[in-house]
């Protein structure tokens, strides 16, 4: 983790990226670069050997139009892709929640430090540096 934390918005991005697009695309984008990157692999990983598994089962399909006899189905891979992604996805999930956990944390101590409104007869006084105080009409 390098630089500032990210903002609460940055940090929902990540999640919606991490959960939705790919797992480990938040995570690059939050600075977790490490952990972006081994789900983003993991995940990738895991996608192609559904894909593989997927084209040997078509494979095994026509084999058995044109012979006779069952076919040999490598069911194995699709389980392993599956866990693979399953097990990105969820790392994925865990680190979104670390990020979300850290920019709340973070706004938490930006709005802890800043100075608390000066009233002047039940309203905020229209001080020009301050961006909390009404407009004037």
């Amino acid at each position: 983790m390098k630089g500032s934390p990210p903002s609460l918005a940055g940090a929902r991005t990540a999640l919606v990226l991490n959960q939705f697009a790919a797992p480990g695309l938040g995570s690059i984008m939050a600075g977790r670069y490490l952990a972006g990157a081994c789900q983003l692999f993991l995940s990738l990983a895991g996608f192609g050997l559904i894909v593989v598994w997927f084209f040997l089962v078509l494979k095994a399909a026509y084999a058995v139009m044109e012979t006779s006899g069952e076919p040999v189905l490598p069911h194995y891979l699709g389980w392993m892709g599956l866990g693979d992604f399953l097990l990105a996805w969820g790392w994925a999930w865990l680190t979104s929640l670390s990020i979300l956990r850290q920019a709340k944390r973070a706004q938490d101590e930006r709005w802890a430090q800043r100075p608390p409104p000066v009233f002047q007869d039940g309203l905020p006084s229209p001080d020009p540096g301050r961006t909390d105080s009404p407009p004037e009409t």
